[in-house]
C-alpha cells in the first residue's frame, strides 16, 4: 500500500527479492496539470509494468472495497507513505501490517518526518519499520536503520537516500518475519517527543527575524517540495516569491531584518546575525531561477525587502 515515488522503491525491492505480491493498493488517479487530465499515482505507474492487481479506494471503510482486500487473500500487509488504515484492513492479514516511516521512531511521528528532520536542523534521522495499530505511527517497532544527514542535504536529497535505504530495511523485515525472529520494541509514551507536522502555508513562510541558521535550516527542508516562501516588496508592489536555495554568513551589521541587499550578481537580506544569501529563487509567474540569471533580467529597487 503506498502512492509516491518513496513507495516504488520498496515495491520494486519486494518484487526483486522474489517475495509474492498479490496486490498493490494505492490512491485513486487526480486531476493535475493544466489540462487537469488524470494522472496516476507513480506506484500505479510501476505496478502496470509489473502486471500487478490494483485497488484504488476512496473510502477505506467501504464494505466493497473490504471484500476485495480480503479476497486477496494476503498474509502480510506492508504501508510506505499511503493513508491511515482502519483496524478491519491491518487486522486482516495473518502477520499484520507493518509500515516504512522516515524517521527513527518515536521522534517524527506525522505526515512530513524528512522535511522536520531538517528544518530542526538534526544531525541524523533513519527509517523504521513497525507493525500498525489503532494511533499514528505509534506500533511496535520492529527494525530501524540510522542515517547521518549532510550538512548541505535539503529534503530531496534525504528522501532519496531515505528512499533506498528504506527499501532495504523492509527486506530485512520481512526475512525477520518469515522466520519468526521478530524482536519487537515498544514505543515509549514521551511528550517531549519531536512531531512531524503536516506542512501548510503558515509553517513554511520565511520569519527574517529568526536566527539566519533556522532560515537556512526551513529553506533546505522545503527544496523542492513544497518550497518555503517570502513575501517581496519591490517596486511598490506586494509579491509572494518561493525560496529554493539560500547560503547563511554570519555576519554583525547595522540593517533592518529583511532588507534586500544587490550587489553585483548577488542578492542577500539582512537577518539579525548576519546575511542569507538568495541562492536560487522563484517570482510569480516565473520558473524558479539562479539569482545570476534572475538579475539579468530583472530589477530590484534600493528600498526593496523581505517579510
Amino acid at each position: 500500500m503506498g502512492t509516491p515515488d518513496f513507495a516504488v522503491e520498496t515495491l520494486k525491492m519486494i518484487l526483486q527479492n522474489k517475495y509474492e505480491v498479490v496486490g498493490v493498493i494505492t490512491a485513486p488517479d487526480k486531476p493535475a496539470g493544466r489540462g487537469r487530465k488524470l494522472q496516476m499515482s507513480t506506484v500505479k505507474t510501476y505496478a502496470l509494468t509489473q502486471n500487478l492487481p490494483i485497488l484504488q479506494p476512496t473510502n477505506l471503510k467501504d464494505e466493497a472495497f473490504v471484500a476485495e482486500v480480503k479476497a486477496l487473500s494476503a498474509n502480510l500487509n506492508i504501508v510506505v507513505a499511503f493513508r491511515m488504515l482502519p483496524k478491519v484492513i491491518w487486522n486482516m492479514p495473518k502477520h499484520g501490517t507493518f509500515n516504512l516511516h522516515a524517521s527513527l521512531l518515536p521522534a517524527y511521528r506525522g505526515a512530513a518526518p524528512i522535511n522536520w528532520a531538517l528544518i530542526n536542523g538534526e544531525e541524523k534521522t533513519g527509517v523504521t519499520t513497525f507493525f500498525i495499530d489503532e494511533k499514528i505511527d505509534t506500533g511496535a517497532i520492529i527494525l530501524q536503520k540510522e542515517v547521518l544527514i549532510d550538512k548541505n542535504d535539503n529534503a530531496g536529497m534525504l528522501h532519496d537516500k531515505l528512499m533506498v535505504i528504506g527499501a532495504g530495511l523492509v527486506i530485512d523485515t520481512l526475512q525477520l518475519i518469515a522466520k519468526e525472529k521478530v524482536d519487537l520494541t515498544y514505543q515509549p509514551n514521551d511528550p517531549e517527543v519531536k512531531t512531524a507536522y503536516k506542512l501548510n502555508k503558515e509553517n513554511t513562510k520565511i520569519d527574517w527575524n529568526a536566527k539566519g541558521k533556522t532560515i537556512y535550516n526551513l529553506v533546505r527542508g522545503l527544496n523542492p517540495y513544497p518550497t518555503a516562501w517570502s513575501n517581496l516588496y519591490n517596486k511598490g508592489q506586494l509579491q509572494m516569491i518561493k525560496i529554493y536555495d539560500t547560503e547563511f554568513i554570519e555576519e554583525t551589521h547595522t540593517l533592518e531584518n529583511g532588507i534586500l541587499i544587490v550587489e553585483e550578481s548577488t542578492l542577500k537580506v539582512a537577518v539579525s546575525d548576519g546575511f542569507i544569501k538568495l541562492l536560487r529563487i522563484q517570482l510569480p509567474g516565473k520558473r524558479a531561477m539562479d539569482t545570476v540569471s534572475l538579475l539579468n533580467g530583472y530589477k530590484f529597487d534600493s528600498d526593496a525587502r523581505l517579510s
